[in-house]
């Protein structure tokens, strides 16, 4: 039992010393300019959120448009509410999408991609 016992403290004492003789790595994060970003809203609204907390902590939106769809079960009403920069699409009164509109931000490391055949 003791030798057991001293032979799996040894082999823990060797696996903590190569843990620390690893050389250490890290990927480096490569941002644009600050004024290369889309102008964007931090807070958006959430999926799953009723739309009465919608209007509670986003205001009354530049234009609602009228339902879509809901002529069956499957194929519930969609609304769709226009605010500046983004729209908000509700299924019934909970939303399920959030759009930021405008172009999607550059593709960074386009030499880095790789073509599939």
């Amino acid at each position: 039992m003791r030798k057991t016992f001293s032979m799996m403290a040894a082999a823990l004492c060797g696996l903590i010393v190569s843990a620390y003789a690893l050389p250490a790595s890290a990927d480096e994060l490569v941002m644009p300019p600050a004024g290369e970003m889309p102008p964007h809203p931090v807070i958006l609204p959430h999926r799953g959120e009723h739309e009465a907390t919608v209007l509670k902590e986003f205001g009354e939106p530049r234009q609602r448009h009228a339902p879509v769809g809901g002529g069956s079960p499957k194929h519930p009403p969609i609304t769709r509410w226009d605010y500046d920069g983004y729209s908000v699409f509700f299924e019934r009164t909970t939303v399920v999408d959030v759009v930021v509109k405008g172009d999607p931000p550059p593709i960074s490391h386009v030499d880095e991609l790789k073509r599939t055949p």
